[in-house]
This record gives C-alpha cells, sequence and structure tokens, in this order.
C-alpha cells in the first residue's frame, strides 16, 4: 500500500533520483521533483504533498529556507530539511523555520524513512493538539444561544447567583437593580460564567474566549478574575483548583 506523498526539492540531480529510488522503495509516492523555489511552490499548489524533503541549499544559495517560511507561513505542510552544512550560522537560520527533522548527506535509506515516520507523526500530534484547544473555544453564538436558555421568562433577563441578572439585550450585569460598571473583558467573562452555570469554565475557554490579543497566561485570567471579584457585591465566583472558575447554579 502507497504511502504518502511527497515533494523533492533537490537541485542536484543524482541526490534527486537517489531520494526518488529510496523513498519509492518504502512505499511513498514521489509526485514531483522541484529544483527551485518558484518549481516548489507551483507543485505545492497541484500536488498538495502530505510532506516534502527540502534542501537548504538551492542553486548554491539558502533558498530552501526561503522556502520553508513560505511553507510555514502559507501551508500546513510538514518539511524535512536535507543539508550537507555544518555551519552553525545556516543551521541556526534552518531552526527558526522549525522544520521536522534534519537528513544529512550522504543520507541512508533507512534512516530517510525513519526521520519522515517521525516527522509525520509529529506534525499528526501537533495538529490534534490543536485540535483539542479549538474545541475548548466557546462560540460566541453557541454562548449567546445558551444565555437565551437561561431566561426564566420571555424578558432578556438572566438570574445568577443571589440577586444578581444580566440584561443580554443590552450586556449589562446588575445587582439588586443596581447597574454594576465592568470593562469589556470582565463583562465578557462573566457572561461566559453564567452561560455555563453550574459547569468549570477553564482557563483555556477564558483566554480564547475573553483575549483577541496573543500572549494571554493564566495569570492574565486570574488577574481578571480578581479585579472582578471585587466589583461584585458578594463572592459568587468560585474557584476550580488549577482549572478554572465557575458559578454555582
Amino acid at each position: 500500500m502507497l504511502k504518502e506523498r511527497v515533494i523533492i526539492v533537490e537541485d542536484d540531480e543524482i541526490t534527486a533520483l537517489n531520494l526518488k529510488l529510496s523513498l519509492e522503495k518504502h512505499g511513498y509516492r514521489v509526485e514531483a521533483i522541484s529544483t527551485s523555489v518558484d518549481d516548489a511552490k507551483k507543485s505545492i499548489n497541484k500536488y498538495k504533498p502530505e510532506i516534502m524533503i527540502i534542501d537548504i541549499s538551492l542553486q548554491e544559495t539558502n533558498d530552501g529556507i526561503e522556502l520553508a517560511k513560505v511553507i510555514r507561513k502559507k501551508h500546513n505542510i510538514p518539511f524535512i530539511f536535507l543539508t550537507s552544512y555544518s555551519d552553525n550560522e545556516i543551521i541556526a537560520q534552518a531552526k527558526l523555520t522549525e522544520p521536522y527533522g534534519y537528513i544529512v548527506k550522504p543520507f541512508n535509506p533507512n534512516s530517510l524513512h525513519a526521520t519522515i515516520q517521525m516527522a509525520l507523526f509529529k506534525y499528526a500530534a501537533e495538529n490534534e493538539r490543536k485540535n483539542d484547544i479549538t474545541a475548548l473555544k466557546v462560540d460566541k453564538l453557541n454562548l449567546e444561544k445558551l444565555l437565551f436558555s437561561k431566561r426564566p421568562s420571555n424578558k432578556p433577563i438572566v438570574p445568577f447567583g443571589e440577586e444578581y441578572h444580566l440584561d443580554i439585550s443590552i450586556c449589562e450585569t446588575f445587582y439588586k437593580g443596581k447597574k454594576i460598571k465592568l470593562t469589556k473583558k470582565e463583562n465578557a467573562f462573566l457572561r461566559l460564567l453564567v452561560a455555563q452555570l453550574g459547569i468549570v469554565v477553564t482557563f483555556e475557554q477564558a483566554m480564547n474566549y475573553v483575549w483577541e490579543e496573543n500572549g494571554t497566561t493564566e495569570n492574565s485570567v486570574r488577574t481578571l478574575v480578581w479585579r472582578l471579584r471585587n466589583k461584585l457585591e458578594t463572592d459568587i465566583i468560585k474557584n476550580a483548583s488549577g482549572i478554572g472558575y465557575y458559578i454555582e447554579e
């Protein structure tokens, strides 16, 4: 049975042929051999490979590194560098593109196969983690539906805690009928808690829903909760140690 589809990016004809023969011997399907960055870009769009082997040095330049940058930015394809370099500066540049492995010339066919399989495993594991994070994201539309379903009447009012309520029509929180002044992030986090009364809102869910910028950490959530607790009249936000926060239903 054929294994994954591969594109080789190598401008040395003999090396490219040896790679192709070795890969086919192990059951891989070599879709194309590209000799330049432009040729490789066309091959990517045409064949949609599952993995790429890229020589760092194309046409006596470091174009392989430049190609890797493009793949990282525009394509979700794992790649392995083929190199005969030992220059620390070039290797340092190559590392910045986060390749899934290195193959040193002259290559060993069995090592080539093992490196590809490890790269594919690492790539699959990364995608699985990304999918897990995506699953933790709270969709804004679904959250509005959750809030809507918690109304005890036709009014846009969702009660919670003791004598608190959230007016979902104006996105404001009240205690004993008096509005509580909250920031945009505080309000978003409280809406998240109210939409899932009795259920723990994890740090990951809070970070994905409340913050749009990068660099958010669990400490960002803790600081937000600390500020929010200071503004609420009673202590309704409970800790789920090491996991997140919740409001009792």
